[in-house]
């Protein structure tokens, strides 16, 4: 009697996580792939400024911004893989558009186009684990998802400062690469990710004055200003830090893309572990918010204000490992519990239109505030600020409620 042996495929929400973690890889290598060679591709177009070079990031994130809202609508209404794919041809198209470029507003064309179709990609990303992963495994979910953005970043930093920076390749080569690295998405996503029917008397929801009025709860508010102040410290470092590292703290050559790619590095063990502590604790997430967020703040003060290396790349794997991406998935799990059921997509496109606002804004800030004062600290002085400021209103948002729901249970009881 011959045993037939079967191979069983993971769970979908397995195979969801899998996805969408390559996805997050791929939009990251494009993100971080230009932010080391900067001065190369000042040289490359006659000699750009700082806040010239800023605008390289800040068209993109322009494009990604002004779809936030409009992708989460339209997932809502026509389905996850319905815009996703449309979304990542047009990302695609504008990685292309940079590639060629002659000139600089070329440059800004084709990142305003790749941030158009990356903009698609957070409602869909959000909005499939809220729906298929288990409830008891969200934020562990997420921190896996969000570690492509890390190991993406990784990717896209140092293959940029060793094979463009030590001379290997030209700049425009790894952009071709990256439009390959999403041909493949694209197959992926069209044998994965499933199709799905849309129920239109649920899409007409989103537009009604209730469902408007749920996107703005009180303690969502408090996430979108949080979400805006960790995002801008964030994309500070994301966007600058490897020329900070160059042009202020004496690195050079590949050593600036393997600095700057371990903040992303030591960020995965941290979303993992405080993920996984927020899963067990659900009670406990808005302290733990509150507690990374401070951390962050203090550890990012005490790593500008060093001119000693050791200590900079210690503060850079500690500001990883508490930072925007061991925060960000428990935020995430966290709005998830006021998110509309019939309009996931939009609550998240929401979120991350107020929180991506910061990285339309920061380049550009960054790069006028090194070239007004001759030095980026003050930009990193600020957005220390941002996060202290957006915590606070966090906390103080939260303990209202508290208050509001403590005293509503009294008054129910005593009835």
């Amino acid at each position: 009697m011959e045993e037939q042996v079967k191979t069983k495929r993971a769970p979908y929400w397995k195979q969801i996580i899998f996805v969408l973690t390559a996805g997050w890889i791929v939009i990251w290598i494009y993100r971080t792939v230009l932010t080391p060679i900067y001065p190369i591709i000042s040289d490359y177009f006659g000699g750009a400024t700082d806040a010239q070079l800023g605008n390289i990031s800040s068209f993109y994130f322009l494009g990604y911004v002004s779809m936030q809202i409009p992708s989460g609508l339209l997932v809502d209404r026509f389905g996850k893989k319905k815009i996703l794919i449309p979304g990542f041809l047009l990302f695609g198209a504008g990685t292309l558009f940079v590639a060629a470029a002659s000139s600089l507003p070329m440059v800004f064309i084709g990142s305003v186009l790749a941030g158009l179709g990356c903009g698609t990609y957070y409602g869909v990303a959000y909005s499939l684990t809220t729906e298929y992963v288990p409830a008891d495994k969200k934020s562990l979910a997420t921190a896996i998802v969000n570690s492509g953005t890390a190991v993406g970043s990784g990717l896209g930093l140092v293959s940029s400062s060793f094979l463009v920076g030590e001379g290997v390749l030209p700049w425009q080569y790894l952009l071709i690469a990256t439009a390959v690295l999403i041909v493949v998405m694209l197959v992926v996503f069209r044998k994965v990710i499933r199709g799905e029917k849309i129920i239109k008397q649920e899409s007409a929801a989103v537009k009604s004055g209730s469902s408007i009025k749920d996107l703005f709860k009180l303690p969502m508010i408090a996430a979108y200003i949080l979400y805006f102040s960790t995002l801008y410290t964030y994309y500070l470092i994301d966007t600058w830090l490897p020329n900070f590292l160059e042009t202020e703290r004496g690195f050079q050559g590949t050593s600036i893309g393997v600095a700057s790619s371990l903040v992303f590095f030591t960020a995965i063990p941290g979303a993992l572990l405080f993920s996984r502590v927020a899963d067990k604790i659900p009670h406990k997430k808005t302290t733990i918010i509150i507690l990374l967020e401070i951390s962050a703040a203090a550890v990012l003060f005490l790593t500008i204000t060093t001119s000693n290396q050791t200590f900079l790349i210690i503060g850079i794997m500690m500001y990883g490992f508490l930072g925007k991406l061991a925060v960000e998935p428990i935020i995430i799990s966290w709005l998830g519990q006021f998110a509309p059921k019939k309009s996931i997509a939009t609550t998240y496109g929401v979120f991350n239109f107020f929180g991506m606002s910061a990285s339309v804004i920061v380049p550009s800030v960054t790069g006028f505030i090194s070239d007004t004062t001759g030095t980026k600290v003050y930009a990193f002085y600020l957005a220390i600020g941002i996060i202290f400021f957006g915590t606070l209103v966090f906390y103080l948002i939260n303990t209202v409620c508290q208050k509001k729901e403590a005293e509503a249970e009294i008054t129910e009881q005593s009835c």
